[in-house]
């Protein structure tokens, strides 16, 4: 019986090795297709974020995404791996791949990158990410969420360097960071792949009203890309969501016949051989968290 199990368990490593690539390779794959021919946005298309690694994200978003069939970008960050009440371990990380979410590299401290100095460290940072993200059998991730909303020209040629392809930013400079307002939704035709806005970011004070009017910028060729972090959010209140407010947003874009997908699923959108000239790539951006 233990020599079953012994094989058992090899088999299993090598089923989700394997499993790991071939996502790889699809991925690669769609990249090299989209190259060519940029498909139109349809309405009502919604990008779902999840930021920070927080454990609010496995033991309910997670389920609740899995039950309503939607998609999702989980950005990870080793910063508070240590607090294990309110953060996710590694081998949980590697389950939300395992089960068919994205999982995007959000640094290994979470500092902010727009400075020139500490711009060009953020390359070795994507990669601490990267290799502990190897060791539970998580690919290499193709998108990124820039932390705390912040970036600037020399972090960008870091991304473009690693071979990211598509970076999640604030709804900055646009909007104030902690205004519950509308940010902007995702034109390909305007903002680069390494700039996406984000039209909604949860913060407390958020209503379903709100959600409703964010979501309703997903028309006329634009994408509304959302930014959440934990349900709830202990350790971090001012980004804070709480579990009945996320099922009643999630609800309302199953119920009226929103797509929710992934960040790695924007690839499909951009023409990557003719990507906008957005203005934003030579500014600086820092946000200033309200007490």
């Amino acid at each position: 019986m233990a020599y079953l199990e012994g094989r058992l368990k090899i088999f299993e490593r090598k089923f989700w090795g394997w499993a790991a690539s071939a996502c790889t390779v699809l991925v690669c794959v769609v990249f090299a297709c989209a190259a060519h021919a940029a498909v139109p946005v349809l309405d009502k298309t919604v990008v779902l974020t999840f930021d920070d690694a927080v454990k609010t994200q496995y033991t309910f978003v997670a389920p609740l995404l899995e039950k309503l069939g939607f998609k999702a970008t989980f950005y990870i960050t080793h910063n508070w791996m240590e607090d294990k009440a309110n953060f996710m371990s590694w081998e949980e990380v590697a389950d939300l791949n395992r089960r068919g979410f994205e999982i995007g590299n959000h640094t290994w401290t979470h500092s902010g990158f727009q400075t020139p100095e500490k711009g060009p460290t953020l390359g070795a940072e994507l990669q601490q990410v990267e290799e502990a993200l190897a060791k539970v059998g998580v690919p290499k991730p193709v998108s990124f969420g820039w932390p705390g909303d912040n970036f600037g020209p020399e972090a960008i040629a870091q991304l473009q360097a690693r071979g990211y392809k598509l970076a999640r930013r604030g709804m900055q400079p646009e909007v104030d960071y902690g205004e519950i307002q509308v940010g902007p939704a995702l034109d390909v035709n305007k903002n680069h792949p390494l700039l996406i806005p984000t039209t909604g970011d949860s913060y407390p004070g958020w209503t379903l009203e709100h959600f409703k009017k964010v979501v309703a910028q997903a028309k006329d060729g634009k994408i509304a890309v959302l930014q959440f972090h934990g349900v709830p959010d202990v350790a971090h209140p001012w980004v804070n969501t709480p579990p009945e407010l996320l099922r009643s947003c999630m609800m309302y874009l199953k119920e009226n016949g929103y797509r929710v997908i992934a960040m790695r699923d924007l690839a499909v959108y951009y023409d990557w051989a003719h990507l906008p000239d957005d203005p934003l790539l030579k500014e600086r951006v820092a946000t200033v968290r309200k007490k």
